[in-house]
């Protein structure tokens, strides 16, 4: 059982295991998708980073209902200190009228952690059970405990979703695939503040056979997923 994908069906080695697959959900903070947040505050399009809300909390809903299926939801965000923000991250946020470490306009310091922006939308709150990675950087990979669980759980299979598909989506998808893992990044569930750099984005996974993964969308996922439903 695969999924339909391109440039290749997912996995690539067939046989699909709810135990050994994760659906990882990136950075879908008020900061990146909400009013006020950090990505807002930078004059972007809202929009854009926003569309994927829905898809992902149908996809999220469906794979809860799967035995064995594994959750992971992932934050970027800096200590109240900001002794983990790089000097240069912060300088470059400061020039675009966004800095991190101060309030914005809804008065919640941007990317940080425990304040109102740095937490995950309503929409897709974590339920218990469900990991939760906190990350000071683009990567999920970098600076957590992320590649440790996936091995103790003996997950191989990554379906990355969530913002941005060019800079945390793709981060991640780049990192877990030199460490081995299986990834699908999927379409409708992911965006980015500029609709040619999510083109772009899903366009360089596809290219060498699949340099990166493959590429598919939630509806071929819930397709392939659905004889699962029936037997939990």
């Amino acid at each position: 059982m695969r999924i339909e994908a391109n440039p290749y069906q997912w996995p690539y080695n067939g046989g699909l295991d709810p135990h050994k697959t994760a659906l990882v959900i990136i950075d879908m903070q008020t900061d990146f998708c909400g009013e006020g947040g950090y990505v807002a505050q930078m004059g972007y399009d809202i929009s854009l980073t926003a569309k994927a809300i829905q898809p992902i909390k149908r996809l999220l809903e469906y794979v809860r209902n799967i035995e064995g299926f594994h959750v992971i939801h992932t934050r970027e965000g800096h200590k109240p200190d900001l002794s983990d923000l790089p000097a240069n991250k912060r300088w470059r946020s400061k020039q675009i009228g966004a800095e991190i470490g101060v309030a914005g306009p809804s008065g919640s310091r941007i990317l940080v952690q425990g304040e109102p922006g740095w937490e995950i939308i309503d929409e897709l709150k974590p339920i218990k059970g469900e990991i939760i990675i906190d990350k000071p950087g683009k990567g999920s990979f970098y600076a957590t405990n992320l590649d440790l669980i996936l091995h103790n759980k003996g997950i191989t299979n990554l379906i990355l979703v969530g913002i941005t598909t060019d800079v945390c989506v793709s981060t991640t998808m780049r990192e877990a695939n030199d460490r081995g893992y299986e990834c699908l990044i999927l379409e409708d569930c992911t965006g980015a503040t500029d609709e040619n750099n999510h083109r772009a984005a899903l366009n360089m996974v596809k290219m060498q056979g699949g340099v990166f993964g493959s590429v598919s969308d939630s509806e071929q996922v819930i397709k392939t997923l659905a004889p699962m439903t029936a037997t939990v």
